[in-house]
């Protein structure tokens, strides 16, 4: 994997939407990165406190919406270790495994603007090149430092404003950064989609149609 630059979008994909595969797709194009592994959570340790669907078939949509995209991958590794379900762990054995190759962490603003709350939070922002999608609307107003404001300001110093749509130069690209960028304009979420299906309503237009048939079948979210 010499030389390799990889990806890692960490998440609960309850369930994975269309939202999740063009951010990821776009990332990939945008930082040319050789793969994007996509890496389902057992239950976050800043979400025990939620309802999530088991693993499985958080896994099972994951392995179907990426089936057709030969650069995303559905990584195991937090499955695989229930005990050491924080993400600087994650980022550490995966840079393990991939010794030569250089990561890029990607989360959503809601979690950018929670990452406070999460362990070792700033060895996070320094150590790995992280990448924020923004989602429309969120924080549009503000310049990237106001977005970074809840951060110490060492780590404010880090951070790269790629809107509206910039790629990152080699430049850029030279030492461990924070970008955020707003590559994709579709505003869903997961939790959106739940409260659809537990209405009785249709969410294919919002999800790849073999997660939408899934969900059918195994009757996922109809008591949330």
């Amino acid at each position: 994997m010499i030389g390799k630059r990889i990806g890692v979008y960490g998440g609960t994909f309850d369930p994975i939407h269309n939202g999740h595969l063009r951010v990821a797709d776009e990332v990939v194009r945008a930082f040319d990165l050789d793969r994007m592994l996509m890496a389902p959570a057992v239950v976050p340790p800043h979400k025990r406190k939620q309802a999530i669907s088991s693993p499985f078939h958080r896994l099972a949509m994951l392995a179907l919406a990426t089936r057709d995209r030969p650069r995303l991958f559905v990584s195991t590794i937090e499955l695989e270790a229930p005990e050491r379900p924080y993400t600087i762990e994650t980022l550490g054995r995966l840079q393990t495994e991939f010794s030569d190759a250089r990561l890029f962490f990607l989360m959503g603003a809601d979690s950018f603007r929670d990452i406070p709350l999460w362990r070792e939070h700033e060895r996070i922002l320094t150590e790995y090149d992280c990448i924020v999608a923004m989602r429309p609307g969120v924080s549009a107003e503000k310049t990237g430092a106001g977005v970074a404001a809840h951060l110490a300001r060492r780590v404010q110093e880090r951070v790269v404003d790629l809107r509206p749509g910039r790629r990152p130069t080699p430049e850029m690209l030279a030492t461990p950064r924070i970008y955020l960028t707003d590559y994709v304009a579709m505003d869903v979420s997961s939790t959106e989609l739940r409260e659809s299906v537990a209405r009785g309503e249709g969410i294919h237009q919002f999800v790849p149609a073999p997660v939408a048939d899934y969900i059918e079948k195994y009757c996922l979210y109809q008591n949330s």
